[in-house]
């Protein structure tokens, strides 16, 4: 292990954690030839940037490494892969880092997606005293790092059977009680629109559900988009637009990977995990543009695209969550192009018919450096998925507020006295970024734990 949460070692390599604004103070403290070291490395205290500096004898004395704050979730990620082998500690000459953000941002810079190829083998190691904090540090990394393992591994294996045994494992460990419907029984069970999308692969779709906690507790439920892959149905991707669909179960990964610390923080809760999981084929009996499907809420759709896939999905699990009366509702979902057209690929949206909430949220999440951001669900725009011949179309009528006209869709499976929150995420990093490499990422958890923790443990 990397992290060892263990009294430091004599003789382990300190690390200095230093800012910008207290470099040039910090900078005192060091001797001339150190001093002008780090001047010649261009070290200046910079975020993600690191200098070493060697004793007389020309051993690794200390490590200096710029941070945002002392709460920087990637303070130290820059670190792992870099560092000579050997042990290492915070030192005590610059920020005093959180134990969790030390525990969080190693972790995640010492994330490699090895299934294929040999593992890298890291030497640098850093010991933590232990404590509460270091460990929900650690604990917080592995359910990021749990998530973009899920959303990595290719569609070959982890298709919905395989996501339905990652939730049983889980459930198994935690204590909690997992069922699946599969295949035909969907539409038996009152699943119709999950059946519709999925019933042309081999693999058969599914509803997977788990629940966990005390029945005395309010209820959460979370809801996660399933689609482990997309070939954009009848209405068939393009080959660039079909390349990264491996991580359109982006949103399943989302939710297990918040279920996994609700749980093992034991918050008090009554938990429901539910997943639409569905690969969108192509076959004789694939669903097909103008089709009119029923879903469970009685609301007719007509597909106006089979590359809208994940909202016929997704509205059968939410009219199914709110039978169940929930304190509060959060769906999770990699579900429009228009949302990164919007926002780009580093900032989730944010639907939520609270404005003060969606305020907290927004003000929580940039202070923990796990942004979302806040879009409308406009009304007036409502129109634009109003069909002709049924309910609602599961596509807008022009290329305008994709993202918005997809939430308003959803919205009209949830009642307006529910706590609900719609995230339209990416799930994925197209560049790399200390703690952050090319592929599946984790997004706004530590933002949405801490909204489940101030308002059910307060």
């Amino acid at each position: 292990m990397t992290l060892q949460l263990q009294k430091p070692a004599t003789g382990a390599v300190p690390i200095q954690a230093i800012d910008r604004a207290g470099w040039p103070q910090a900078r005192k403290s060091l001797s001339a030839p150190h001093r002008r070291w780090l001047q010649t490395m261009g070290f200046d205290g910079a975020p993600g940037s690191f200098g070493l500096l060697p004793d007389e004898s020309g051993a690794l004395a200390e490590v200096w490494v710029g941070v945002a704050s002392s709460a920087d979730p990637y303070a130290l990620s820059a670190l792992p892969g870099e560092l000579p082998a050997g042990r290492y500690r915070l030192g005590d000459r610059g920020l005093a880092l959180s134990p969790e953000a030390a525990a969080l941002s190693w972790e995640l810079g010492c994330y490699r997606f090895d299934l294929y190829k040999p593992a890298r083998e890291l030497g640098a190691q850093l010991q933590l005293a232990p404590s509460a904090d270091a460990s929900r540090g650690a604990l917080i990394a592995a359910a990021h790092c749990a998530v973009r393992d899920l959303v990595n591994t290719p569609a070959e294996h982890m298709g919905p059977a395989e996501l339905a045994e990652t939730v049983r494992m889980l459930a198994k460990q935690h204590g909690a009680k997992f069922k699946q419907t599969v295949g035909d029984a969907l539409t038996k069970a009152g699943f119709p629109s999950i059946h519709a999308v999925g019933r042309a692969a081999t693999r058969e779709p599914r509803l997977i559900e788990m629940n966990w906690g005390d029945a005395k507790h309010p209820r959460v439920t979370l809801v996660g988009k399933g689609v482990c892959f997309d070939t954009g149905g009848l209405d068939l991707k393009p080959a660039d637009g079909m390349r990264l669909m491996k991580k359109d179960m982006g949103g399943a990964a989302h939710v297990i990977g918040l279920a996994t610390l609700i749980m093992a923080l034991e918050l008090p809760v009554r938990l429901q995990l539910l997943i639409p999981a569905v690969e969108n084929a192509v076959a004789g009996n694939a669903y097909r543009p103008g089709d009119v499907i029923r879903t469970r809420a009685g609301l007719h759709i007509e597909i106006g695209n089979t590359d809208a896939e994940g909202r016929v999905v997704l509205c059968d699990a939410l009219a199914y969550a709110v039978e169940q009366k929930p304190d509060l509702l959060i769906d999770m979902a990699t579900l429009t192009g228009a949302a990164r057209v919007a926002l780009g690929p580093q900032l989730p949206a944010l639907f939520c018919r609270r404005m003060d909430l969606a305020r907290q949220l927004v003000d929580r999440s940039l202070e923990l450096q796990d942004p979302l951001w806040h879009l409308p669900l406009w009304q007036g725009y409502h129109r634009s998925i109003e069909s002709d011949i049924a309910d609602i179309v599961n596509t807008g009528k022009g290329p305008m507020a994709g993202a918005i006209t997809a939430a308003l869709f959803l919205a009209d499976f949830v009642p307006e006295t529910t706590d609900w929150l719609h995230l339209d995420l990416f799930a994925w990093n197209d560049t790399p970024r200390p703690g952050r490499p090319v592929g599946g990422e984790a997004q706004t958890l530590r933002t949405l734990l801490a909204l489940l923790e101030s308002r059910y443990t307060a």
